[in-house]
Protein backbone atom coordinates (compact mmCIF):
# COMPACT_ATOMS: atom_id res chain seq x y z
CA UNK A 1 0.00 0.00 0.00
CA UNK A 2 2.96 2.22 0.16
CA UNK A 3 2.27 3.23 -3.83
CA UNK A 4 -1.02 3.70 -3.41
CA UNK A 5 -0.67 6.11 -0.05
CA UNK A 6 2.48 8.23 -2.04
CA UNK A 7 0.02 8.54 -5.12
CA UNK A 8 -3.13 9.71 -3.15
CA UNK A 9 -1.03 12.49 -2.12
CA UNK A 10 0.28 12.97 -6.10
CA UNK A 11 -2.86 13.46 -7.36
CA UNK A 12 -4.28 15.32 -4.84
CA UNK A 13 -2.04 17.94 -4.97
CA UNK A 14 -1.09 18.01 -8.85
CA UNK A 15 -5.20 18.90 -9.38
CA UNK A 16 -5.28 21.06 -6.87
CA UNK A 17 -2.50 22.87 -8.52
CA UNK A 18 -4.28 22.46 -12.33
CA UNK A 19 -7.41 23.47 -10.97
CA UNK A 20 -6.19 26.97 -9.34
CA UNK A 21 -4.05 27.37 -12.78
CA UNK A 22 -7.91 26.98 -14.95
CA UNK A 23 -9.50 28.90 -12.51
CA UNK A 24 -6.87 32.19 -13.09
CA UNK A 25 -8.43 32.38 -17.08
CA UNK A 26 -11.58 31.34 -15.35
CA UNK A 27 -15.23 33.70 -16.22
CA UNK A 28 -12.99 36.08 -18.85
CA UNK A 29 -12.86 35.99 -22.47
CA UNK A 30 -11.19 33.12 -24.17
CA UNK A 31 -11.11 32.32 -28.02
CA UNK A 32 -13.35 29.03 -28.50
CA UNK A 33 -12.24 26.16 -31.03
CA UNK A 34 -14.36 22.91 -31.66
CA UNK A 35 -12.51 20.10 -31.95
CA UNK A 36 -14.46 16.95 -34.40
CA UNK A 37 -16.15 15.22 -31.62
CA UNK A 38 -18.26 19.10 -31.06
CA UNK A 39 -16.87 20.06 -27.64
CA UNK A 40 -15.07 23.26 -27.18
CA UNK A 41 -11.73 23.85 -26.60
CA UNK A 42 -9.59 26.74 -25.86
CA UNK A 43 -6.25 27.63 -24.58
CA UNK A 44 -6.81 27.39 -20.67
CA UNK A 45 -7.86 23.53 -21.07
CA UNK A 46 -4.38 23.27 -23.06
CA UNK A 47 -2.41 25.03 -20.62
CA UNK A 48 -3.76 23.65 -17.53
CA UNK A 49 -3.01 20.36 -19.41
CA UNK A 50 0.51 21.53 -19.77
CA UNK A 51 1.09 22.28 -16.41
CA UNK A 52 -0.47 19.27 -14.74
CA UNK A 53 2.07 17.42 -17.84
CA UNK A 54 4.85 19.31 -16.42
CA UNK A 55 4.40 18.82 -12.60
CA UNK A 56 4.49 14.52 -13.70
CA UNK A 57 7.69 14.57 -15.52
CA UNK A 58 9.78 16.51 -13.10
CA UNK A 59 8.49 13.66 -10.36
CA UNK A 60 7.12 11.03 -12.26
CA UNK A 61 9.75 10.86 -15.26
CA UNK A 62 8.98 7.07 -15.98
CA UNK A 63 5.48 6.97 -16.50
CA UNK A 64 3.23 7.72 -19.05
CA UNK A 65 1.08 10.36 -19.55
CA UNK A 66 -2.68 10.64 -21.57
CA UNK A 67 -4.58 14.04 -22.02
CA UNK A 68 -7.82 14.87 -23.29
CA UNK A 69 -5.63 17.97 -25.23
CA UNK A 70 -2.34 16.89 -25.65
CA UNK A 71 -2.70 13.04 -26.31
CA UNK A 72 0.13 10.83 -25.32
CA UNK A 73 3.70 10.50 -23.31
CA UNK A 74 5.63 7.62 -23.07
CA UNK A 75 2.76 5.68 -23.87
CA UNK A 76 4.00 1.86 -23.19
CA UNK A 77 5.17 2.86 -20.10
CA UNK A 78 3.57 0.52 -17.30
CA UNK A 79 1.92 2.92 -15.01
CA UNK A 80 0.69 6.42 -16.57
CA UNK A 81 -1.25 9.32 -15.51
CA UNK A 82 -4.84 10.50 -17.47
CA UNK A 83 -5.92 13.83 -17.15
CA UNK A 84 -8.54 15.68 -18.32
CA UNK A 85 -7.36 19.51 -17.01
CA UNK A 86 -10.90 21.28 -17.19
CA UNK A 87 -13.78 18.47 -17.14
CA UNK A 88 -16.83 20.46 -18.01
CA UNK A 89 -15.40 23.00 -20.28
CA UNK A 90 -19.18 24.33 -21.67
CA UNK A 91 -20.06 25.59 -17.71
CA UNK A 92 -16.47 26.66 -17.80
CA UNK A 93 -17.47 29.14 -20.30
CA UNK A 94 -20.51 30.09 -19.13
CA UNK A 95 -19.32 31.50 -15.94
CA UNK A 96 -21.00 28.07 -14.25
CA UNK A 97 -18.78 27.03 -11.39
CA UNK A 98 -19.86 23.50 -11.98
CA UNK A 99 -16.19 22.03 -13.91
CA UNK A 100 -13.44 20.64 -12.79
CA UNK A 101 -9.72 18.95 -13.00
CA UNK A 102 -9.66 14.82 -13.43
CA UNK A 103 -6.24 13.35 -12.36
CA UNK A 104 -5.81 9.80 -11.80
CA UNK A 105 -3.20 7.18 -12.56
CA UNK A 106 -3.54 4.02 -13.73
CA UNK A 107 -1.42 0.34 -14.40
CA UNK A 108 -3.15 -1.00 -17.35
CA UNK A 109 -6.82 -0.87 -16.53
CA UNK A 110 -6.11 -0.95 -13.08
CA UNK A 111 -6.98 3.28 -11.70
CA UNK A 112 -4.34 2.95 -8.76
CA UNK A 113 -5.32 7.19 -7.40
CA UNK A 114 -7.80 9.55 -8.47
CA UNK A 115 -8.65 13.06 -7.61
CA UNK A 116 -11.59 15.44 -8.39
CA UNK A 117 -10.76 19.23 -8.02
CA UNK A 118 -13.66 21.47 -8.25
CA UNK A 119 -11.33 24.63 -8.22
CA UNK A 120 -14.33 27.42 -8.33
CA UNK A 121 -16.04 25.34 -5.53
CA UNK A 122 -13.29 24.98 -3.60
CA UNK A 123 -13.98 21.50 -3.25
CA UNK A 124 -11.26 18.68 -3.55
CA UNK A 125 -12.07 14.76 -3.14
CA UNK A 126 -9.06 12.22 -3.51
CA UNK A 127 -8.97 8.53 -3.63
CA UNK A 128 -6.47 5.57 -3.75
CA UNK A 129 -7.04 2.15 -3.60
CA UNK A 130 -7.16 1.00 0.36
CA UNK A 131 -6.07 4.14 1.18
CA UNK A 132 -10.20 6.08 1.60
CA UNK A 133 -11.98 9.03 -0.28
CA UNK A 134 -11.06 12.46 1.14
CA UNK A 135 -12.84 15.34 0.86
CA UNK A 136 -11.05 18.38 1.82
CA UNK A 137 -9.07 16.49 4.25
CA UNK A 138 -12.51 14.49 5.64
CA UNK A 139 -13.22 11.01 4.75
CA UNK A 140 -15.78 11.26 2.35
CA UNK A 141 -18.67 8.41 2.33
CA UNK A 142 -22.28 7.65 0.16
CA UNK A 143 -25.29 8.57 1.37
CA UNK A 144 -27.52 5.67 2.83
CA UNK A 145 -30.53 6.30 1.08
CA UNK A 146 -31.81 2.97 -0.10
CA UNK A 147 -35.53 3.89 -2.09
CA UNK A 148 -35.68 5.16 -5.51
CA UNK A 149 -38.23 7.51 -4.33
CA UNK A 150 -36.44 9.29 -2.26
CA UNK A 151 -33.04 8.87 -4.23
CA UNK A 152 -31.29 12.00 -6.08
CA UNK A 153 -30.22 11.11 -9.96
CA UNK A 154 -27.97 13.17 -12.05
CA UNK A 155 -26.45 13.12 -15.42
CA UNK A 156 -24.53 15.12 -17.27
CA UNK A 157 -27.02 15.68 -20.04
CA UNK A 158 -30.63 14.51 -20.78
CA UNK A 159 -30.27 13.95 -23.98
CA UNK A 160 -29.25 10.10 -24.97
CA UNK A 161 -30.06 10.09 -28.76
CA UNK A 162 -26.48 10.52 -29.03
CA UNK A 163 -25.78 6.94 -27.30
CA UNK A 164 -27.99 4.32 -29.15
CA UNK A 165 -29.54 1.73 -26.41
CA UNK A 166 -29.71 4.41 -23.28
CA UNK A 167 -32.57 6.22 -23.80
CA UNK A 168 -35.17 3.83 -22.55
CA UNK A 169 -32.87 3.10 -20.18
CA UNK A 170 -32.29 6.60 -18.43
CA UNK A 171 -36.04 6.77 -19.01
CA UNK A 172 -36.61 3.69 -16.53
CA UNK A 173 -34.57 5.15 -13.75
CA UNK A 174 -35.46 8.95 -14.34
CA UNK A 175 -39.31 7.63 -13.87
CA UNK A 176 -38.23 6.09 -10.43
CA UNK A 177 -35.92 8.57 -9.03
CA UNK A 178 -37.03 10.83 -6.28
CA UNK A 179 -35.29 13.66 -8.19
CA UNK A 180 -33.40 14.06 -11.60
CA UNK A 181 -31.16 17.18 -12.00
CA UNK A 182 -28.24 17.79 -15.11
CA UNK A 183 -25.62 18.56 -11.74
CA UNK A 184 -22.99 16.96 -14.62
CA UNK A 185 -19.40 16.10 -15.45
CA UNK A 186 -17.10 15.53 -12.84
CA UNK A 187 -19.10 17.54 -10.05
CA UNK A 188 -22.00 15.34 -10.18
CA UNK A 189 -19.30 12.58 -9.14
CA UNK A 190 -18.35 14.35 -6.49
CA UNK A 191 -21.67 14.85 -5.12
CA UNK A 192 -22.23 11.37 -5.03
CA UNK A 193 -18.94 10.22 -3.55
CA UNK A 194 -19.64 12.90 -0.90
CA UNK A 195 -23.37 11.57 0.02
CA UNK A 196 -25.08 14.65 -1.74
CA UNK A 197 -25.94 12.94 -4.68
CA UNK A 198 -27.27 9.13 -4.89
CA UNK A 199 -26.12 8.11 -8.15
CA UNK A 200 -24.98 9.78 -11.49
CA UNK A 201 -25.16 8.29 -14.98
CA UNK A 202 -23.66 9.09 -18.31
CA UNK A 203 -23.96 7.11 -21.24
CA UNK A 204 -20.44 7.94 -22.74
CA UNK A 205 -17.30 8.89 -21.03
CA UNK A 206 -13.63 9.06 -22.67
CA UNK A 207 -10.88 7.23 -20.07
CA UNK A 208 -9.75 10.98 -19.26
CA UNK A 209 -13.25 11.64 -18.17
CA UNK A 210 -13.76 8.33 -16.10
CA UNK A 211 -10.45 7.19 -14.35
CA UNK A 212 -10.63 9.33 -11.90
CA UNK A 213 -13.95 9.06 -10.73
CA UNK A 214 -13.90 5.41 -10.11
CA UNK A 215 -11.71 4.96 -7.06
CA UNK A 216 -13.13 7.89 -5.81
CA UNK A 217 -16.46 6.22 -5.63
CA UNK A 218 -15.62 3.41 -4.71
CA UNK A 219 -13.35 4.34 -2.29
CA UNK A 220 -16.43 6.13 -0.74
CA UNK A 221 -18.43 3.24 -0.12
CA UNK A 222 -19.79 3.54 -3.89
CA UNK A 223 -19.95 1.30 -7.22
CA UNK A 224 -19.23 2.54 -10.16
CA UNK A 225 -19.03 0.58 -13.24
CA UNK A 226 -19.74 1.00 -17.32
CA UNK A 227 -23.53 1.24 -18.68
CA UNK A 228 -23.08 -2.93 -18.99
CA UNK A 229 -22.12 -3.12 -15.70
CA UNK A 230 -18.64 -3.96 -15.75
CA UNK A 231 -16.45 -2.45 -12.96
CA UNK A 232 -13.91 -0.36 -15.38
CA UNK A 233 -13.34 3.00 -15.88
CA UNK A 234 -12.71 2.27 -19.32
CA UNK A 235 -16.19 0.89 -20.60
CA UNK A 236 -16.86 4.14 -22.59
CA UNK A 237 -19.53 4.69 -20.33
CA UNK A 238 -20.07 5.59 -16.74
CA UNK A 239 -22.85 4.40 -13.69
CA UNK A 240 -21.80 5.77 -9.97
CA UNK A 241 -23.96 5.15 -7.21
CA UNK A 242 -24.12 4.67 -3.36
CA UNK A 243 -24.13 0.74 -2.48
CA UNK A 244 -27.86 0.71 -1.46
CA UNK A 245 -29.15 1.67 -4.57
CA UNK A 246 -26.14 -0.19 -6.88
CA UNK A 247 -28.39 -2.95 -7.66
CA UNK A 248 -31.53 -0.90 -8.36
CA UNK A 249 -29.54 1.42 -10.67
CA UNK A 250 -28.45 -0.99 -13.04
CA UNK A 251 -31.36 -2.98 -13.81
CA UNK A 252 -33.28 -0.10 -14.61
CA UNK A 253 -30.42 0.74 -17.01
CA UNK A 254 -30.46 -2.24 -18.62
CA UNK A 255 -33.66 -1.96 -20.02
CA UNK A 256 -32.15 0.09 -22.37
CA UNK A 257 -29.13 -2.27 -23.33
CA UNK A 258 -29.72 -4.17 -26.61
Amino acid sequence: MVEEAMLLEAVADVARRVGQHALRSYRRELPVEWKQDGSPVTSADRSAEQAARDWIVERFPDDGILGEELGAHNAHAARRWIIDPIDGTRSFLRGVPLWGTLVAVARGERVLAGAICCAALDELVCAAAGQGCWWNGARALVSPVDEMSRALVLTTDTTFAAAPGRAAGWRALSARAGTTRGWGDCFGYLLVATGRADAMVDPVLAPWDAAALQPVIEEAGGTFSDWSGRSTAFGGSGIATNAALSGVVRELLAAGVP
